[in-house]
């Protein structure tokens, strides 16, 4: 299933949402592909999208969820990479 947590993250002027996959990466990677968000928006373990794509992403089939919410999918599911697994 693809998740979507409401834009909350502040970067670059603008508020971002983070879209991912409970299945899979390539799950998330395809669902993004064909929705026209650019591979640079991946990291480590979800799509950072922006604000103004979150009403097309969810009408696209990606389910609202909590940014807790879509923490806890991906852990459960093994898919969670946080960042000092990447040195970052």
């Amino acid at each position: 299933m693809i998740l979507i947590d409401p834009p909350a993250v502040a970067r670059w002027d603008r508020l971002w949402s983070h879209l991912a996959s409970d299945t899979s990466y390539a799950e998330a990677h395809e669902f993004a592909a064909a929705h026209g968000i650019p591979p640079r928006g991946w990291d480590r373990d979800h799509y950072d999208v922006p604000a103004d794509h979150y009403a097309a992403m969810v009408a696209a089939g990606a389910v609202p969820v909590s940014s807790r919410e879509l923490v806890l999918a991906l852990r459960a599911a093994g898919l969670r990479r946080p960042k000092a697994q990447f040195g970052r």
